[in-house]
């Protein structure tokens, strides 16, 4: 069973690290500027603000089995729009990756989400892998947004 962690902006230090590690290791950022922008302070800053905001509050969470934490997301449900769940970021430590981990993991992130309003879910993303793994949680190409990025959207 996965459960959510909620992460407290007063721990959000840790999590910055751990997300910048995987943002690298996974191909996600690959020059110095991009490393620059998301260890920075207007980027971490506008998150911050973004969880301290109320309603469509940012949340970071862990996901935990057996009391390890294996791996995390960031998402904002819009209660004060139309119940979109926007999903930031997602991922699995690499260590804990395969025999269906990630589908676990969505399928707690969609129970707590429902829980609290979502009525359906969208992301953005940049690589193939990541298309093929939303692909099989029920996601479907959904064009661009403003910046040109490629979106997904799951309806109930």
């Amino acid at each position: 069973m996965i459960l959510i962690e909620e992460i407290p902006v007063e721990r959000i230090d840790d999590f910055w690290e751990i997300q910048f590690k995987y943002l690298i290791d996974d191909g996600m950022i690959e020059n110095e500027e991009e490393k620059k922008y998301f260890s920075g302070d207007g980027y971490r800053g506008h998150l911050r603000g973004l969880m301290l905001r109320s309603p469509d509050t940012l949340h970071m969470v862990y996901f935990v089995r057996d009391g390890i934490r294996i791996g995390a997301s960031q998402y904002c449900t819009f209660q004060s729009e139309d119940g979109k769940c926007f999903i930031l970021d997602f991922w699995v430590f690499p260590e804990y990756r395969g025999n269906g981990t990630g589908h676990a993991c969505f399928e707690a992130l969609t129970s707590y989400t429902k829980a609290d309003g979502a009525l359906y879910y969208a992301l953005n993303y940049c690589k193939e892998a990541s298309h093929r793994f939303w692909l099989s949680n029920g996601f479907v190409d959904d064009g661009e947004d403003e910046y040109g990025s490629k979106r997904m959207v799951k309806q109930r």
